[in-house]
């Protein structure tokens, strides 16, 4: 059995709560089309031609190219590499201090509880730049802490005291901070009124359909109403209206009790709670994380949460009437009629692509609160044919009491009306030049796959898994990036036709669909595609979180990276790679486009690697780079 300290979340809540095995393949299969047929179709159509109804188109010419770089080769080096002509530098890394009587960070004891509360979060991920008057606000997600590193100066790389685990949650939830430019080097402002943690610890409203539900009511706050604590965030959205949105991924780890044969209900399973817990230690100093003293925390946990950056002393607001799943990321278009709609995944193997309507419209300098309160929720389902559906996802529909139900047991009820399982759906991003809408598919080893006993393998409320429409391929290594386009160019609408942008892949090992799409060469190969977003011109930003280790089914596909891609063309270049056995995860840019800032998630994670600060005795710590041009042009 492999180390539960080495598993990823998917193959974590696997191993404490094993799959259904109640679905026939047989039966799968007279849903969706064969494999053997699928292969057939890609080798005479050209891969994506297979699966949508538009062919990919081919790509523009020299002349033709919109990229400002030539594309940088594969690297397995310790350390960030961007094209000629750029730079980057790194702006701020975990435990950096955010006022001048913070200690520095410790690279032998990785910190206390205390200086952790005082210091940047662990695991970066999503964030966004807010100008606020002559200043730049920095707000960024601190997803989760890496035991190993975090616990590193402990013998067994685990913590053995109360302030150990307590300095493990305070590395989570979110940063915010002012950061300054100056001789082109970006830096945080030490002592801002601006600067903030945003902790499991903090007190924030819960809004929406679930506010007050007997569901959401506990010892510590009997109304349901206030939660304390944001964690696990993962990718991130903003609004219109200035505002950030944090989105809670992978929050069931956290949830453990002594007692391993406490019971696990269904609704339980679905979301991965069980007794066993991360090995967080949460429940031994906090009883909200304790599943034998609390038996409704967890149900307030997994949303989207809302933040004023600029305001430290706003309260941050938990949107139930998003849904709770495990969120990735949550893109915000504004309709051509002023609706808001934000389109969502839940990054688990064969969950399901979500999308929201506001029932009001935004109206720039009016009401706003509500537009993220009341509205409507839906589920993807994907057709065969390139058609799809937006599934409502109401009482009457899903078969749930009440409104308030469906947006706390958000995947049952998508389970209920029958949407597509996707391969692990991650950030979704919205093209500016044009009504289409991209998502991350970034894998599945279980997509198509029997068990011992012969029984396909399913998600984790039973649903099956079959090959077939955005998800092509049997026990999906490399994942896909699929788009869509509503009808008449309407978010609202809740039809849209469908293709994929790009299948990942490798054709140095294969020459079949694991090759990859036309798109594709070994020249920009990569694998799970996850971090996901347009710059202003409306080219698509690709960032990886995969397999590196550079061999096998991944040889010559070295650290994870990000790459540029082109929507008309179909173009994709490699624009940065990173450091050993880190994600490149989050983007956002300084309001004058001439700084990109990227996000280099767990360096190190597995024992190899000491950026950014290098040397032995160094501890890898994640961070944030600014990368600029050079010529001091525009970056995206």
């Amino acid at each position: 059995m492999k180390n539960p300290d080495d598993m990823s979340f998917d193959e974590f809540d696997e191993y404490i709560n094993p799959r259904a095995e109640e679905t026939d393949f047989d039966r799968v299969l007279d849903r969706a089309m064969s494999r053997r047929d699928l292969l057939r179709s890609v080798v005479a159509l050209g891969s994506v031609a297979a699966f949508g109804s538009t062919l990919m188109p081919k790509p523009a010419s020299a002349a033709e190219t919109r990229f400002a770089f030539d594309a940088i080769a594969v690297s397995t080096a310790d350390d960030i590499r961007v094209p000629s002509g750029y730079t980057a530098r790194v702006v701020t890394r975990w435990g950096d201090p955010l006022w001048s009587d913070a200690p520095d960070f410790d690279h032998a004891t990785r910190g206390t509880g205390a200086s952790q509360a005082t210091s940047f979060g662990d695991n970066n991920d999503g964030m966004e730049v807010y100008p606020h008057g002559d200043k730049f606000i920095l707000i960024a997600n601190n997803e989760y802490s890496n035991r190993s590193v975090i616990w590193g100066n402990r013998i067994e790389g685990k913590y053995e005291t109360d302030d150990d685990v307590l300095k493990g949650m305070n590395a989570h939830g979110l940063t915010v901070v002012e950061i300054e430019q100056n001789d082109g080097a970006w830096s945080i402002v030490k002592d801002s009124p601006y600067n903030r943690r945003v902790t499991p610890d903090v007190e924030m409203q819960i809004t929406g359909p679930a506010a007050g539900h007997d569901l959401m009511k506990t010892n510590e706050d009997p109304d349901g109403l206030v939660a304390r604590g944001t964690f696990n965030n993962c990718g991130n959205g903003s609004t219109p209206w200035g505002t950030y949105l944090a989105c809670e991924e992978n929050f069931n780890g956290y949830f453990a009790t002594e007692d391993q044969e406490h019971p696990v209900t269904d609704a339980m399973k679905r979301y991965g709670i069980s007794p066993k817990g991360r090995g967080y230690g949460w429940h031994e100093i906090d009883d909200r994380f304790d599943l034998a003293k609390e038996s409704n925390e967890y149900n307030r946990h997994g949303y989207v949460t809302e933040v004023d950056a600029t305001d430290p002393n706003s309260r941050p607001k938990k949107r139930t009437a998003l849904g709770r799943f495990k969120h990735e990321n949550a893109e915000v278009v504004v309709n051509g009629d002023g609706h808001i709609v934000v389109y969502m995944g839940d990054d688990e193997r064969g969950e399901f692509l979500y999308r929201f309507v506001s029932d009001g419209v935004y109206a720039p300098g009016g009401e706003t609160d509500s537009l993220l309160e009341d509205g409507k929720l839906y589920a993807a389902k994907f057709n065969d044919d390139g058609s799809g559906e937006w599934l409502e996802l109401s009482p009457e529909a899903t078969g749930l009491a009440s409104m308030a139900e469906v947006c706390i047991h958000t995947r049952q009820a998508a389970s209920a009306v029958g949407a597509t399982t996707m391969d692990r759906p991650e950030w979704v991003s919205a093209n500016p030049k044009a009504a289409e809408v991209y998502c991350c598919l970034t894998n599945n080893s279980n997509r198509g796959v029997k068990d011992d006993a012969g029984l396909a393998l399913t998600n984790s409320g039973g649903d099956a898994t079959p090959v077939g429409g955005p998800n092509p391929r049997e026990a999906n290594k490399y994942g896909q990036i699929v788009r869509w386009r509503p009808d008449a160019a309407n978010h609202t609408s809740n039809a849209f036709t469908w293709d994929l942008y790009v299948l990942a892949g490798n054709p140095s090992v294969h020459t079949d669909i694991r090759a990859g799409s036309s798109n594709i060469s070994a020249g920009n190969m990569f694998n799970s595609p996850d971090g996901l977003k347009f710059d202003s011109n409306g080219m698509l930003w690709i960032q990886t979180d995969g397999n590196y280790t550079n061999e096998e089914d991944f040889a010559g596909q070295g650290n994870n990276q990000m790459l540029l891609g082109d929507p008309t063309t179909g173009e994709i270049r490699r624009f940065l790679t990173g450091p050993l056995q880190s994600e490149i995860t989050g983007l956002t840019w300084s309001p004058d486009r001439r700084t990109m800032f990227v996000g280099v998630q767990h360096p190190g994670e597995r024992g190899a690697g000491h950026w950014p600060d290098g040397g032995e005795s160094s501890t890898p710590r994640s961070s944030i780079v600014a990368v600029t041009r050079d010529d001091g042009g525009l970056v995206g």
